[in-house]
């Protein structure tokens, strides 16, 4: 928000508990009897409570509006969000529809994508509209982002030509950049004001950020000069002035900055806010710790899905769209799998001539997997939070070879004994126990060296990691059992 009155910044807006609600004007035109009869939306175990659910899909079948709005009307978003997604695809919309401007729309942040994007489409723009005007805008951009552009221009025409222009600035953002993610929401004063002026303003304007945590201070471009946290401002004297208080901002978000850097902007110097510039330096928005936890949230879940490859899949979408998301990953896996089957290929004469190869080679190939996956996870999450860097990489890479040798020999001679006590030959233990040594020595150099050589060619080391550390533990396992085997025995 500007900070003279005059200005029509648009920044600033009321939010959703504004007088337009229908709810604030009575409590319901449901009976008390009714009200009384809904139950707790959550049961004792803190689950979506079935009781309530019921109620909720009985009044839609009604068309009871009224028992609708008493049941929703005090629920948080992410309760009202757990709802939605509890009943079926086509009373989404109709609760939604039925609520009107009782809705609350910042429970659609709380909602998978593929369930926000339906319930979007089989809303009128112009209920949408008015919904997304009383978000932050930060949500609002959240909500409009995964839409067509059809239907997001005729969201974004429904609405006021400021709150429009405003949005569709935040919308031409980079996508998962710090200008999506900001808030347009903040208060930013003059250095030439006094604390009783800022005060005074702050408690006479209409139009204020829900939350905030400092004050802005900028020059008559709009270039931010610096900050003033509140905690300053309110311990000062009237008369100080505001350049009195400013703090230099060392930790500045350009509005074109990866959100993923941002997080770890807030988490390195312990931020609650931050200012948004753009290239001019000018300020154009904050970022706050609320938005920084949706973002590691987010990015956290996206890793875990890269690595499984099911890339941005969520538990709504449908069979076609999971089987699109998934066949790609699976062409890649089956790809890798008939490499390691022509490197069995190569000692078929081998297996043919000693049965118990073929029972036993699959478990040097699955430990090797298994014990690459785990120093892969410990080298993706530690690039992907920064805790990777050139000054402790080798020292990491040399602790994950050790780490592979140990466990090389304690699971050579433990399969080594199996092996032997099982098919009453030494021999055959032995070359077991030499090929599980090399496997799990390979799979910890290769769980490590190939997540940091993929980040160096700046391909996301949680995407593909996991197909070339499987790779190589395979044909390493099955070559180094199969080879030793022929050679020991004389087979082949």
């Amino acid at each position: 928000m500007h900070a003279t009155p005059h200005e029509d910044s648009g920044v600033a807006r009321r939010s959703r508990c504004s007088e337009t609600s229908l709810a604030d004007h009575e409590t319901s035109a449901a009976t008390e009897e009714e009200v009384d009869l809904i139950p707790e939306i959550r049961d004792e175990d803190d689950g979506l409570s079935k009781e309530f659910v019921t109620v909720i899909r009985t009044a839609l079948e009604d068309d009871d509006v009224d028992l609708l709005r008493a049941a929703t009307e005090d629920l948080h978003e992410a309760d009202l969000g757990d709802l939605i997604e509890a009943l079926p695809a086509d009373d989404q919309g109709k609760l939604v529809r039925s609520l009107g401007a009782d809705f609350d729309f910042t429970a659609l942040t709380e909602l998978d994508e593929t369930v926000r994007v339906r319930i979007l489409e089989d809303l009128p723009p112009e209920q949408v509209a008015r919904g997304v005007s009383e978000l932050d805008s930060d949500d609002a951009v959240y909500i409009l982002e995964d839409l067509d552009e059809p239907d997001k221009t005729a969201i974004l025409n429904e609405m006021p030509f400021p709150e429009r222009v405003q949005l569709q600035r935040s919308l031409d953002y980079p996508e998962d950049s710090a200008g999506r993610r900001m808030q347009t929401d903040f208060i930013a004063v003059p250095p030439f004001w006094t604390v009783g002026q800022t005060i005074d303003y702050l408690r006479d304007a209409d139009e204020l950020p829900d939350e905030f945590y400092e004050i802005f201070v900028v020059d008559p471009t709009f270039r931010l000069l610096g900050t003033v946290s509140l905690s300053h401002l309110m311990r000062a004297k009237r008369p100080t002035k505001i350049s009195e208080l400013t703090d230099e901002t060392r930790n500045l978000v350009e509005v074109t900055d990866d959100q993923e850097e941002v997080a770890h902007l807030f988490e390195r110097y312990n931020l609650v806010s931050a200012a948004v510039v753009d290239d001019a330096e000018r300020l154009v928005g904050v970022m706050t710790i609320d938005d920084i936890v949706d973002v590691i949230r987010e990015e956290a879940d996206e890793d875990f899905k890269l690595m499984a490859g099911v890339g941005d899949e969520e538990v709504s979408d449908s069979i076609v769209s999971s089987v699109r998301s998934r066949f790609p990953w699976l062409v890649v896996n089956l790809g890798t799998a008939i490499l390691a089957s022509l490197v069995i290929g190569l000692f078929d004469a081998t297996i043919e001539q000693m049965v118990a190869l073929a029972v036993l080679m699959p478990i040097v190939a699955s430990m090797g997997g298994n014990a690459a996956t785990q120093t892969m996870t410990i080298a993706v999450r530690a690039l992907a939070t920064r805790e990777l860097d050139i000054y402790n990489a080798r020292r990491l890479i040399g602790r994950e070879t050790v780490v592979g040798f140990v466990n090389g020999v304690l699971f050579a001679l433990i399969i080594g004994l199996v092996a032997g006590l099982w098919f009453a030959n030494a021999q055959l233990g032995g070359v077991i126990a030499a090929a599980m040594l090399v496997n799990l020595l390979v799979a910890g150099v290769s769980g490590i060296l190939i997540p940091i050589g993929l980040d160096k060619l700046e391909v996301d080391p949680a995407v593909a990691s996991g197909v070339f550390v499987t790779t190589v533990t395979d044909v390493v396992g099955f070559f180094a059992f199969l080879g030793f085997a022929a050679w020991w025995f004389g087979l082949g």
